[in-house]
């Protein structure tokens, strides 16, 4: 707890990244203590996205230049009661926000644990992902991926139940990538 506090007191208000120690870490104003352990959890810029978007109109290089390019992160595997205030709190310490959308359960219009973040640069897009990826963000360690850019009707969640597909077939809602992180 005393190193914590010790964090805590160093940088409130700032994005602190240690690389020696691989510990990202800050205090958000919204009382959200978020760390990650980058290097149990390494992001490779190199891969864009493991995810591929079915809906995407085009080839699969048409696909990756679209992740190239683009200023949009996707944010999964968010707790349902995570804000959008949150979101730009964290967010926001990479870089300039353009734009949150908040990914919503299409038959009850509640969030339903994904959210777009659209930058104004592709150096923020690549810092979120590469710094945010893995935090722990209320009690959840939440996944940043690159996206192909937002479209309209991408913000309702696909799964028959209204919300996420991934959430119909799953009974543990917090993978491995936890343990990946406390280790």
């Amino acid at each position: 707890m005393e190193s914590r506090l010790h964090l805590q007191a160093q940088i409130v208000g700032e994005l602190s990244v240690k690389v020696d120690t691989g510990i990202l870490a800050f205090w958000s104003s919204y009382g959200v203590f978020v760390q990650g352990n980058l290097p149990s959890y390494s992001v490779d810029l190199n891969k864009l996205s493991a995810y591929r978007d079915r809906r995407f109109q085009g080839t699969q290089e048409e696909f990756e230049e679209a992740l190239k390019n683009s200023t949009t992160v996707y944010v999964g595997n968010m707790s349902f009661y995570t804000t959008e205030e949150q979101i730009y709190e964290l967010f926001s310490r990479v870089g300039e926000i353009k734009k949150i959308i908040m990914g919503l359960d299409k038959n009850s219009k509640t969030p339903c644990g994904f959210c777009f973040v659209l930058y104004y640069s592709r150096e923020d897009t690549e810092d979120a992902v590469k710094y945010i990826s893995g935090t722990i963000l209320d009690d959840r360690p939440i996944r940043v991926d690159f996206d192909w850019g937002f479209q309209e009707g991408r913000q309702w969640g696909r799964g028959r139940s209204g919300g996420q597909v991934r959430d119909e077939y799953r009974t543990d809602y917090d993978p491995d990538i936890l343990l990946a992180i406390t280790a």
